[in-house]
């Protein structure tokens, strides 16, 4: 079989390829091509992916080069680079789809699966990450870390902060994870070295799931009344865009804080904003924005009693050279005439 492999700026080409390299894979694309979607920096990937989000896999053109090399490909492995319908419907010769992300903003899946095209992406490939940066944003928030450093930095040895009446240990907190998937799942074994008690809500995983891996499940309701930190592991879909709003702010605790590394679509910003103004929760930990970057004049600028990180939580080393490492082993089990775990549209293989 003929592979084609599309890097770009964050997973360049010498690294995606090893999707076709080991793992008896080598056994199957005999042969494969490599082009590069290029996009100069991090700033443009973040508008390309922009584009993505509110106009779909055709919200970005696709070079012309990228899309007749397409044409004689059966393995594509992408990571940025759009495969809108007009590419699928153009390769002839396509039999799968590979995507080194857990987004498939940029892919065309109705298209493919309307061609018996299976699309293999890799949910997981910076769970760990995301796990580390979460525990990383709780400790911040809580304990002032960030606000101490910057004190310093400008010349001032702080000795109040917004929450001083009342600065918690970890062992001392109901922590409350809301989603049970791989993230949420690796943040709370992360937190159980800190002896803390935690919360569950998540109403696709059934409640003996939760209690067996020794955590307590609740309605997304009752959790945000009890939970001192609340942090956020939900993809954004229609039925998730702000589910944190006005109403769920006003049912958590005053001292609660709200931790989001997952999507900014996920809170009511101008809840939050507000919630944080009025100190109706202690703060906050955010990683994600509706607009990134964030414009000067951003009214989370101005509030004290939140931490911001510019989207950093996914952003190590391994995060991105796993993907391609996932992504093989995917393929092997296509190959072997297996179901992919990862497998966006599992119907085509029913």
């Amino acid at each position: 079989m003929k592979g084609l492999v599309i890097g770009d700026f964050l997973l360049p080409v010498n690294i995606l390829e090893r999707i076709f390299q080991g793992d008896g894979v080598e056994k199957h694309v005999t042969d494969f091509q490599t082009a590069e979607f290029e996009v100069e920096s991090r700033s443009k990937i973040r508008d390309v992916w922009r584009q993505f989000e509110e106009h779909g896999p055709s919200g970005v053109p696709c070079p012309a080069k990228i899309a007749e090399l397409m044409k004689d490909a059966e393995v594509l492995a992408v990571h940025i680079c759009p495969v809108n319908k007009e590419m699928i419907a153009s390769a002839q010769d396509l039999k799968i789809i590979l995507s080194a992300r857990g987004g498939l903003e940029n892919i065309d899946v109705q298209e493919a699966t309307k061609r018996k095209i299976p699309v293999i992406h890799t949910p997981n490939h910076n769970a760990e990450a995301v796990a580390e940066y979460t525990v990383g944003l709780i400790l911040a928030e809580t304990r002032n870390i960030a606000r101490s450093h910057y004190a310093l930095k400008h010349g001032k040895w702080q000795e109040f902060y917004p929450n001083s009446s009342f600065i918690p240990e970890l062992n001392e907190l109901k922590i409350g994870i809301v989603g049970y998937g791989a993230n949420g799942q690796l943040v709370t074994r992360k937190l159980k070295a800190f002896n803390c008690e935690i919360l569950v809500s998540d109403p696709f995983v059934p409640d003996e799931v939760i209690r067996k891996d020794g955590f307590v499940p609740l309605k997304l309701e009752e959790l945000l009344k009890q939970a001192d930190v609340i942090s956020l592991h939900v993809r954004l879909t229609p039925k998730t865009a702000n589910m944190i709003g006005e109403k769920e702010f006003m049912l958590m605790k005053p001292t609660a804080y709200l931790i989001n590394c997952a999507r900014a679509g996920l809170v009511d910003n101008n809840a939050m904003i507000q919630a944080l103004k009025e100190k109706a929760i202690h703060g906050a930990a955010v990683d994600v924005y509706r607009s990134e970057p964030l414009p000067d004049d951003d009214p989370l600028l101005s509030l004290d009693n939140i931490t911001l990180t510019n989207h950093r939580a996914g952003d190590t080393r391994n995060s991105y050279w796993n993907a391609p490492n996932l992504m093989r082993r995917e393929l092997m089990k296509y190959f072997n005439g297996e179901k992919p775990r990862y497998l966006a549209n599992k119907q085509v293989m029913e």
